[in-house]
């Protein structure tokens, strides 16, 4: 009886011993979230301490997605003082501190995405602070695409298309096709996650048309549109041919005028040869004896 009073005081005292004494522990419920930009979101961090919470120190840090070398602190909380980051004033707070280590953040950016780190110490107790991580992203639907062309529109030409998206999280699918007269998807080129050109080689009357370039994430769909219009150059063939057909005309037409002319001219000599023959029978007639005309006529 006084040996198990004993180990019963003893384990009694450890419990106590360790409540009153061990680590702060941390706890995350969520560690990866996604909030739309623009809106708000609680990041959760839940701790336990057997201590008085007079000289508690919460440090919320974070380490951006955009430049994982450049951390930085978001908000403090220490013996009662909040401080907040001056870049985030107004759009991150405490939420039931110091109960509670969970922060609101505020009208989200893009640039808020990242590691965030929530360090709890609560002097005296002895160990290391507590730590939990998770992660945040800010997701973006498509903005409004840029659409652009640059090369000769002649027949045998080529000509470049390109679409670029400012943002867009997660990073926009991008799609490149002609949707006029004749639909057909193209393939192309992406620079990066925001931009994607269309290289068109030997372009012809057929290239002429209505193009799309699409941007697309989860959140929704963007496009623009480029018209292209090839210039063909009249053909020569028929042209050649009625040039032809003109001159062949011409020459007919000419060729009539000069039989017609040559008609007159040889008419007229005839009668003029006629004429002066009638003129000599008459000058023979009456050169001739009376006795004698009627053998003349």
């Amino acid at each position: 009886m006084g040996s198990t009073g004993g180990s019963l005081l003893w384990t009694a005292c450890l419990v106590t011993s360790f409540l009153k004494y061990g680590s702060v522990k941390v706890s995350v419920r969520d560690r990866t979230l996604e909030v739309l930009q623009g809106d708000s979101v609680t990041l959760p961090c839940s701790f336990y301490t057997m201590g008085p919470l007079s000289r508690l120190n919460i440090i919320w840090t974070l380490v951006p997605l955009s430049d994982p070398e450049s951390p930085s602190q978001v908000i403090v909380y220490d013996h009662g003082q909040v401080i907040e980051n001056p870049a985030l004033t107004g759009r991150v707070g405490f939420v039931g501190a110091p109960w509670s280590a969970d922060i609101v953040l505020n009208g989200t950016r893009v640039s808020d995405s990242g590691t965030y780190r929530c360090v709890v110490n609560n002097p005296p107790e002895p160990g290391d602070p507590g730590i939990g991580e998770l992660s945040l992203d800010v997701l973006v639907p498509p903005s409004l695409p840029v659409c652009q062309w640059e090369g000769e529109m002649d027949v045998g030409g080529s000509v470049t298309m390109s679409c670029a998206v400012e943002q867009g999280v997660p990073a926009p699918e991008m799609r490149w096709e002609k949707v006029e007269p004749d639909p057909i998807s193209l393939p192309l080129d992406m620079d990066g996650d925001l931009k994607g050109t269309v290289c068109i080689a030997n372009i012809s009357a057929q290239t002429s048309g209505l193009y799309r370039c699409s941007v697309t994430n989860p959140l929704g769909t963007q496009n623009c549109y480029i018209k292209l219009s090839v210039y063909s150059p009249p053909d020569s063939s028929p042209g050649i041919l009625q040039g032809v057909l003109l001159t062949l005309s011409m020459a007919l037409v000419l060729l009539a005028l000069l039989a017609l002319v040559l008609w007159i001219h040889r008419s007229g000599r005839d009668r003029k040869w006629q004429e002066g023959k009638e003129e000599e029978r008459r000058d023979e007639i009456r050169r001739t004896p009376t006795f004698l005309r009627r053998s003349f006529v």
